[in-house]
């Protein structure tokens, strides 16, 4: 194997080369600022997908150095996400109880299901399927995700016992059980609400205010969930507040995870693939739209392919190695950036901190309120929730808007599996629907010009006897009949016409049923006395009309330009348009008010 062969499977090589002490030390520097974050929001991710704290710890030392071997982005930091953790949860608790070996070996496997499903679809070279899940569905599933992740949390908030899978349930469920409110639970939960939420919105600003170079306030907010921690702990220990019904992490295992293959049961593999197979969807989009937010501002390239190698090794390495599916997340991207993070060696040296961390102070951790946990995750994910959004959406297009909601309440008040399938079954639907009702419009010759516009936009002017018909869509099957009964309404309303002609420049594929359809027209033109051309045929759609019979059994001609296609079938009209009127016409005055059904 080649070096450029190999570089390509293993892109840090690339890195590699020019890797000097200025970029080591930058590295370094942004993975200290890593880990200070890693540390509380992985044990709280991992309290939201049911499992133990630690287990979070140990889903961030291996899968970032995975990456950092084989992803293409510089700045992407892999590890426990909320919306994947809610996905592992959603899973999971149907089949098992939280909390118990049971579940965690279950997670492992579902972990290490999904990372073999986008291995396989690297395979398959399935890195395209990142634009079927359009950004409106996106944006609605991680909204709604983001609510309900906020109301399963606030039972950690109060200090009760609440149950329910959808938003309805968890909210009656949090009412219902408010009178066993703790308050000792509440006041550690709301407390660390508050200040998590102040520092986050306002403590870039303060710290400005007091002095602190730009650098340094913008670096130290991100600090304040562990700081938040270490104090509630502290707080813990020294007032009692666990016998006065606070909750806990409890034990910590001081010791790293040792390697192993979870068991691998057939009959609990068929039941968590559909989910695996979801998770590694989510987990893909959302780790690509994140690495290429951050190569747009490198002017670097990611490659979806080798993510989904990269991303699927990190999920089979946490898989051996006592973790939970992981993915690569957006708030802890935007700290390696800000932090100077140069190369993916940022993420194995933070990988490196966790592994310390879990070996010097786990017993720290045994002390640590669930409540801070949970206001960690919930000022985390509220920042994901983007209501403006579906108002956004529904104004410049209602059936985007219409997939947006569809995924929001499917996710709400269903599941969070069935909301997106609906969003991505609508969004597709709607696409068919749009596709197969083209925009068809009459064209006519603006004044003084070469060019053609819509009748309905533009004074423009129409030849008697040639109907010019411009198609702003590729023709195929969905779209072939339309195209037939359209054309006859035209005809009908332009009953003096001798030619028609089918301006093509929208249109980039043609396919066999439409290519049948264009026969149908031509022979029912032909009948009526009129003849079908066509213009401005793009070259791959040419090629292919070439290899079939049509060309040769229309009977029309095929114009390189629709102007040159108006000269020779009425040059009177073309010609009286160019040389009288374009004094009296000028182009920048020609644009009608749009009709409400003009497009």
């Amino acid at each position: 194997m080649n070096k450029e062969r190999l570089a390509r499977y293993l892109p840090f090589l690339n890195g590699a080369r020019g890797y000097d002490r200025d970029s080591a030390s930058r590295d370094g520097l942004a993975a200290i600022i890593l880990t200070l974050l890693l540390i509380p929001q992985s044990l709280a991710y991992a309290m939201l997908a049911g499992l133990p704290p630690v287990v979070g710890l140990y889903a961030s030392i291996m899968p970032p150095l995975a990456y950092a071997l084989l992803g293409t982005s510089r700045t992407l930091a892999v590890g426990p996400v909320a919306v994947v953790a809610l996905l592992t949860a959603s899973a999971l608790t149907p089949l098992f109880t939280p909390g118990t070996a049971e579940y965690a070996q279950a997670a492992l496997l579902l972990a290490l299901l999904s990372g073999g499903v986008m291995l396989l679809m690297s395979l398959l070279r399935l890195g395209f399927l990142i634009s079927f899940l359009s950004h409106p569905v996106i944006s609605g599933f991680i909204s709604a995700s983001a609510i309900l992740i906020t109301l399963s949390q606030l039972r950690h908030i109060l200090g009760i016992q609440t149950r329910g899978d959808t938003a309805l349930e968890l909210l009656h469920s949090t009412l219902t059980a408010l009178p066993d409110t703790s308050l000792p639970t509440l006041s550690i939960g709301g407390l660390s609400l508050l200040f998590l939420h102040l520092c986050r919105r306002r403590g870039k600003l303060w710290l400005s205010v007091v002095g602190f170079t730009p650098s340094l306030a913008s670096a130290l907010p991100k600090a304040a969930p562990l700081l938040a921690l270490l104090v509630s702990a502290l707080l813990v220990t020294l007032l009692g507040l666990e016998q006065q019904g606070v909750a806990v992490v409890g034990e910590v295992p001081r010791e790293l995870p040792s390697l192993s293959l979870p068991p691998l049961e057939l009959e609990l593999i068929v039941k968590l693939l559909p989910l695996a197979v979801l998770i590694s969807l989510v987990g893909f989009i959302g780790s690509v739209s994140v690495a290429q937010t951050f190569a747009a501002r490198r002017r670097e390239r990611i490659a979806p392919n080798q993510e989904l190698i990269a991303l699927g090794g990190a999920n089979i390495l946490t898989a051996l190695s006592s973790g939970m599916p992981v993915s690569g997340g957006f708030s802890r991207s935007v700290v390696s950036y800000e932090a100077g993070a140069q190369t993916p060696m940022a993420g194995a040296l933070s990988a490196l901190g966790m592994a310390l961390t879990v070996l010097l102070f786990a017993p720290l951790f045994e002390s640590l309120p669930r409540a801070v946990l949970a206001a960690i995750i919930i000022v985390a994910v509220l920042s994901l929730v983007d209501l403006g959004a579906l108002k956004r959406t529904w104004q410049y297009a209602w059936q985007d808007g219409a997939a947006m909601l569809a995924t929001m309440l499917g996710v709400l008040f269903i599941n969070i599996e069935t909301g997106l399938l609906m969003g991505l079954g609508l969004s597709l639907l709607l696409f068919l629907w749009r596709t197969s009702h083209p925009h068809i419009a009459v064209v006519g010759q603006l004044p003084g010009s070469q060019h053609f516009r819509n009748v309905d936009r533009f004074h423009v002017i129409e030849s008697p006897s040639v109907l010019s018909v411009r198609v702003d869509e590729s023709l195929y099957f969905p779209n072939a009949r339309y195209l037939e009964d359209r054309i006859a309404q035209l005809v009908a309303d332009h009953p003096g016409i001798r030619h028609l002609v089918l301006m093509c420049s929208s249109v980039n594929l043609i396919d066999a049923s439409a290519l049948e359809s264009l026969g149908a027209i031509s022979e029912r033109l032909h009948s009526a006395g009129i003849q079908l051309h066509l213009s401005e045929v793009k070259g791959p759609v040419m090629d292919r009309l070439r290899r079939a019979r049509f060309l040769d059994q229309f009977g029309g001609r095929v114009f390189i330009s629709h102007y040159e296609a108006l000269l020779m079938l009425d040059p009177n009209t073309t010609r009286g348009t160019l040389n009288s009127l374009a004094a009296h016409c000028p182009i920048q005055s020609d644009l009608k008010p749009a009709k409400e059904k003009s497009e």
